[in-house]
């Protein structure tokens, strides 16, 4: 398709435009080869009645004289067969026997392959003396034949069949040098028309303030560009949930990082007092590096909050090895757990095992299983004496595609009515002196549902004291594990 407008930057408009235009001065000359081919035929038909009410009238006036045929023209016929002004006309007769009655000797005969009742007037096409002309020919059946024919043949040039053509076609296309050019411009008002929607639609779009992400009125709009409406309100919702996203998180950054930071303002404030002692002033330095230790804290944990609510769709996904991500974070956690004296331990399937593989994010699977074990180790009570015990525990259930994580601690387990609570921002169980941002656990529920699956608190024994708690989420297994190197 070749485009009648050359454009850096495609245009809808232009290209419709031309779409439309370009067959339309493509047929153009097809449509004028075509009518000229009708004009001859519509042309041609009169002269070829003239031409057979000629030959019948000629073939009325063979007579037989002394059994012979005999053929007589008047002379004001024969003037009137001269007396056309654009074309010659050529007749002749000839008797049974092949021998000329009248006319041009110079008309060739009919082919001799063709088979021609008698008294039936047919037309074929010659040339005579350098001139293409149409022949009328019949064959006479006279009395005296004995199944021998006369033949009467009237030729005419095709001057007048051509000057007719010509203006039959200039009747008809003529006039199309005016619609053409008409067509061409209703083409276009009616695209302009067609096309003011989407101008309304930018009108709207410029109109809106800048803090306006409301979805647009896709009833408004043509049904063709109602599926650009729709992808333009979706892209909408999620620019909404991603501000929103970041509102929380500044919102949340300040609110975290307040606490910390005025109590470094007040620790410095009190080491810088009059008559401060040395035990104050390391007092306060401990107090200082210990908050700056939780503002670190918090900071990282928000930021690891905002990069799992950001993932969404966009995450990256590969096969992961659950087992083997949990091994190498208990192998990592090991030394802090060690410095509160508690066991900690993995059990259960061993990597590289059978249906033990999901699709996820790596980086995010072990944050997540971190968050579980920090969480673990920040409320599991344990000295010399008593110490406490953490299990992350892998389970494989081959038959219902299910992988099973599990982290379990010898703690003081979370209330029956706690329980939903704890997985929301900030919050912290009350009675307890941990340090902690109360973000780790609705980290772990935003991956979770990252990767479709499903959180649940429970405890380890119940009825006993302490009761511990157990996470346990529940995967969906590949269903072909990848070959293990």
């Amino acid at each position: 398709m070749v485009t009648v407008f050359n454009r850096e930057q495609r245009s809808l408009f232009g290209e419709i435009l031309d779409w439309m235009l370009t067959p339309l001065l493509l047929l153009w000359p097809v449509s004028l080869v075509l009518t000229w081919l009708v004009a001859q035929g519509i042309a041609g038909k009169p002269f070829d009645r003239a031409l057979e009410y000629n030959v019948r009238a000629m073939a009325q006036l063979i007579t037989i004289q002394h059994s012979h045929a005999r053929f007589s023209l008047p002379r004001p016929a024969r003037e009137l067969l001269r007396a056309d002004d654009s074309d010659t006309i050529y007749y002749q007769v000839l008797g049974t026997r092949g021998e000329l009655l009248s006319g041009e000797k110079d008309i060739p005969p009919p082919p001799d392959t063709e088979f021609m009742e008698p008294d039936d007037v047919h037309i074929r096409d010659e040339v005579i003396k350098g001139f293409d002309v149409k022949v009328a020919y019949m064959w006479v059946d006279l009395p005296i034949s004995g199944g021998k024919y006369a033949l009467v043949q009237v030729a005419e040039t095709l001057e007048k069949r051509s000057v007719l053509a010509t203006e039959i076609v200039k009747g008809v296309m003529l006039p199309q040098f005016v619609i053409l050019p008409l067509a061409v411009l209703l083409v276009w008002l009616a695209l302009v028309q067609a096309i003011k929607p989407l101008n309304q639609l930018e009108e709207r779009i410029r109109a809106r303030m800048p803090d306006d992400l409301s979805p647009i009125d896709a009833r408004a709009v043509p049904m063709e560009v109602t599926p650009l409406v729709e992808s333009v309100n979706d892209l909408l919702l999620r620019l909404t949930d991603s501000i929103a996203t970041q509102k929380r998180f500044l919102a949340d950054a300040a609110h975290q990082l307040k606490t910390p930071l005025a109590g470094l303002r007040m620790q410095a404030e009190m080491a810088q007092r009059e008559g401060a002692s040395a035990e104050d002033l390391k007092h306060s330095l401990r107090q200082i590096g210990r908050a700056s230790i939780r503002a670190t804290h918090s900071v990282n944990q928000l930021l690891a909050l905002a990069r799992a609510e950001s993932s969404g769709a966009a995450m990256p996904r590969t096969v992961c090895d659950l087992p083997e991500l949990t091994m190498a974070v208990v192998r990592d956690c090991v030394p802090r757990a060690l410095e509160k004296h508690i066991d900690l331990g993995y059990e259960g399937t061993e990597p590289g095992s059978p249906s033990c593989t999901i699709l996820g994010n790596a980086t995010l699977l072990k944050e997540m299983i971190r968050n579980l074990v920090d969480n673990a180790i920040n409320y599991t009570p344990s000295s010399l004496e008593a110490p406490g015990i953490i299990t992350a525990r892998v389970l494989t259930d081959p038959f219902g595609r299910t992988l099973v994580l599990q982290v379990e601690d010898s703690g003081p387990g979370v209330p029956e009515a706690e329980r939903e609570l704890i997985f929301q921002p900030f919050y912290r169980a009350l009675g307890t002196e941990v340090d902690g941002s109360g973000l780790g656990l609705p980290i772990v529920l935003e991956i979770a549902h990252q990767h479709q699956a499903s959180v649940r608190l429970e405890e380890t024994r119940p009825g006993h004291k302490p009761p511990g708690a157990r996470f346990v989420l529940r995967f969906t297994a590949l269903e072909n594990d990848p070959p293990q190197s």
